[in-house]
């Protein structure tokens, strides 16, 4: 016979404290029944008592001798132990349970998607025009002219200007400004959307995205604590937090677009945040192959139960 018996945290200790308790109710009626019996009687009763045994002897007083009870007594102690130990095999931890919303990732507004700006090589370039053959007329050729001599002799009272000094050369120009670093395109659908983690060992893409999203809003909605200000005033309604799944799968850029106040939208933060403490990250979104930066928008919703 299989004994299927699920023993809370809460039980266990409550049941750990009765068993105290009746141990120290037995503890107490021993005592009582053993304490009615007055000294001074059985000191009379037994003053000319011989025992033929000294195990018979062996309490003064055979009326209050509390081995006679070492068979009930040892029973007892062999049940509350079958029973602890029944009572902790039993012991279960019962997972959290969570409240999710069932349109928990449908917003209300259509979101503006753009197309994957994915940049392609450049065409190539047109090819060269044929070329043009062109007539070369003919040319006579002119005879040189004989270049006309020059007298550059100097004599005693020639007078000679110095040459004036040339002038420096301009200063090199400026070095270029260095380049701009690249920003990495941030992508915001691609063939591959990034996952949240821990769903890597399912079948197929559709099995681990279900498996994946149901993992997400469980972190998500066992995380959040709905403002004590929202709760007051009845505040409902769905906050849009914006991030970024980047290549290594981390968390980065996280905004909050659309806020309902009350500080929901800060505490819908505040848990997107959470996610980069966890043991394991996204799996990251891939574009023909190739792990790119993805940005997502999570909706969180309040609802009051």
């Amino acid at each position: 016979m299989n004994l299927d018996i699920s023993v809370d945290g809460q039980t266990l200790v409550l049941t750990l404290f009765g068993i105290m308790i009746l141990i120290a109710g037995f503890i107490l009626v021993f005592r009582n029944l053993l304490g009615k019996k007055e000294n001074e009687e059985l000191s009379e009763k037994y003053k000319e008592a011989s025992w033929s045994s000294p195990l018979i002897g062996r309490a003064k007083y055979p009326d209050v001798d509390v081995f006679k009870f070492t068979g009930p007594l040892f029973n007892f102690g062999l049940l509350a132990a079958l029973g602890l130990t029944l009572l902790a095999f039993s012991w279960t931890q019962f997972d959290e349970e969570v409240f999710i919303p069932e349109d928990a990732l449908e917003l209300e507004d259509d979101i503006e998607i753009e197309p994957p700006r994915t940049a392609e090589p450049p065409p190539p370039p047109p090819p060269p025009p044929p070329p043009v053959i062109e007539e070369v007329p003919e040319e006579e050729i002119l005879e040189e002219e004989e270049p006309e001599f020059l007298d550059q002799s100097v004599e005693e009272e020639t007078f000679i200007e110095a040459p004036e000094p040339e002038a420096p050369p301009p200063p090199p120009p400026p070095p270029p400004p260095p380049p701009e670093p690249e920003v990495e395109e941030i992508f915001k659908v691609v063939e591959q959307m990034p996952r949240f983690p821990g769903c890597e060992g399912e079948a197929d893409d559709a099995a681990r995205k279900a498996c994946a999203d149901k993992k997400m809003l469980e972190f998500i909605y066992k995380n959040i604590k709905y403002p004590a200000i929202a709760r007051e005033n009845g505040v409902e309604g769905t906050c849009v937090v914006r991030f970024v799944v980047d290549t290594d799968g981390s968390i980065s850029n996280p905004e909050v677009v659309r806020d309902i106040g009350a500080g929901c939208g800060d505490e819908a933060l505040r848990v997107v945040k959470l996610m980069n403490g966890m043991g394991e990250k996204w799996t990251p979104g891939k574009q023909r192959g190739r792990a790119v930066r993805v940005q997502f928008n999570l909706p969180v919703k309040f609802r009051l139960e």
